[in-house]
């Protein structure tokens, strides 16, 4: 059996790949459908065809995002192959990852109402003298070396946040 990861985005596409990189992860990517997480909403998408395609075994799959309203379209032929779908989501925003790293949270709880984390961030946040500019390069650059502070901020995360819809998760549920 294997696990296909469904990003919502490239970035976090590059939070889950930061984590299997530093083995934070409750898997490894040998436990993965290509060895790999993917950006992809749905199970159509270009990317993910030729490895859903090449594997014929039983499949979970967990989708990993902010926004996941969208139902997982499943077609016949797969429908037999998946045997759990999980949803993990960072509502708001991923962002909200990097105002917990940052001790920012007592300020953005004041102006969350009129200001969504995005907006703080390329506000507020400052790494190595860039402001933060919703790229990839930043998540890569702020949190490669300081693994720890990811985990962390997911683990407050999920500490601070309340609950989720009953069929959501929080990336702490994917930890070790």
């Amino acid at each position: 059996m294997k696990i296909l990861i469904m990003c919502e985005g490239p970035n976090e596409l590059e939070v889950i790949n930061l984590l299997l990189d530093n083995s934070k992860l409750a898997f490894s990517r040998d436990d993965l459908l290509d060895m790999r997480p993917f950006h992809a909403r749905q199970l159509d998408a270009s990317q993910l065809k030729p490895a859903l395609d090449a594997y014929h075994g039983e499949l979970k799959i967990y989708r990993v995002g902010d926004k996941l309203t969208d139902k997982l379209k499943i077609s016949k032929d797969l429908a037999d192959k998946i045997t759990e779908q999980r949803k993990f989501c960072t509502k708001p925003e991923l962002e909200i990852l990097f105002i917990i790293a940052e001790n920012r949270l007592t300020d953005f709880e004041k102006v969350k109402s009129k200001q969504k984390p995005k907006q703080f961030c390329k506000q507020n946040i400052v790494f190595n003298r860039k402001k933060y500019d919703n790229s990839t390069a930043f998540y890569e650059n702020y949190f490669s070396g300081r693994i720890d502070i990811l985990v962390d901020a997911i683990i407050e995360y999920h500490r601070t946040h309340g609950k989720h819809k009953p069929d959501e998760e929080y990336l702490f549920n994917l930890l070790k």
